[in-house]
């Protein structure tokens, strides 16, 4: 076993194999041919002496002597990237916060916190990107993120089943709703009755996972998907346009641009949506609480704005 010829760039490359779960992807991710990223991935476990990854139908997944290594490589890779931070006059690493969060958490939540955080912490630099859940757990298991914002709907379960466990809190918990145009007869009353949803033209997500966030789910008709999009506002906008109806978690009503109502849905199982902040499990630091902090209470706003509005 020798690292002492391992390249930084090697590491780089192990790590984004780590976080997007396949070659293809991290080799897209980072510009790089797969073959590269293949070459790369083979000299790192010749160093290491063992395989460092699991290949499995459909993507890879660290071994035990792969989290070891990915353990040590992220602190090395953090080092030097905060080394170049101080050198360009940037925060350092130790008031940098590394933040992910599942898309509709971008249209409310995160914006608050991050607002309220500029006026409590404005020494605190917070960076970060939207995902899916399940990529956003890999960048957790990398290291690459500190903290992810977390979308799950019931039967409520662990976002993986790594080990050790990821540290999951509970921000809120809302039931899905339905956004529909203004001037839609479904928007006559102060709710949709599950039955008025059969015939509907649907606007929903490119994937079956982004889809549950589209069209009902355990709609009793094959639906009929207008549109498909991935971008939240762009649903909300043809919504307001009138080209078919959307699910939203009822925390997206606040974004919801005029022509649009967000109205609950009655008459059939509450369809429920957990919002989770996630974190490795070893003691977060001073600058990790503090986001997590805001997170708290921005959704704790946001509950008690929901509750204090009249009907949608």
């Amino acid at each position: 076993m020798d690292f002492t010829d391992v390249s930084l760039t090697a590491l780089r490359v192990f790590r984004a194999v780590a976080e997007h779960g396949t070659f293809t992807a991290a080799a897209a991710s980072l510009g790089y041919t797969q073959s590269a990223v293949s070459r790369q991935i083979a000299a790192l476990e010749r160093a290491a002496g063992t395989e460092l990854l699991e290949r499995r139908r459909g993507g890879v997944r660290l071994t035990e002597a792969g989290r070891v290594v990915m353990r040590r490589a992220t602190i090395v890779l953090d080092e030097i990237d905060a080394t170049a931070r101080e050198l360009s006059g940037l925060p350092g690493q130790a008031g940098t916060v590394r933040l992910g969060w599942f898309p509709s958490a971008g249209a409310v939540l995160v914006p608050r916190a991050l607002a309220a955080l500029r006026g409590t912490d404005p020494g605190l630099h917070v960076v970060g990107r939207e995902g899916s859940t399940p990529a956003l757990v890999r960048a957790l298991r990398s290291g690459s993120l500190d903290l992810a914002l977390l979308a799950s709907a019931p039967p409520f379960r662990p976002p993986d089943a790594e080990s050790p466990p990821l540290v999951l809190q509970t921000l809120t918990e809302h039931a899905l709703c339905l956004a529909v145009p203004a001037a839609h007869p479904l928007a006559r009353g102060d709710f949709v009755d599950v039955a008025d949803l059969r015939g509907q033209r649907w606007i929903a997500g490119p994937s079956a996972q982004d889809g549950a966030m589209g069209v009902w789910p355990g709609l009793d008709e094959r639906p009929e998907i207008a549109y498909t999009v991935r971008d939240w506002l762009a649903k909300l906008r043809l919504v307001a346009a009138g080209c078919g109806v959307t699910t939203v978690p009822a925390a997206l009503a606040a974004a919801a641009p005029p022509g649009v109502r967000v109205l609950p849905v009655r008459g059939g199982p509450q369809e429920q949506r957990r919002l989770l902040v996630a974190r490795l499990p070893h003691p977060p630091s001073e600058p990790v609480a503090r986001v997590a902090a805001a997170l708290r209470a921005a959704a704790l706003d946001a509950d008690r704005a929901a509750v204090s509005a009249p009907p949608w």
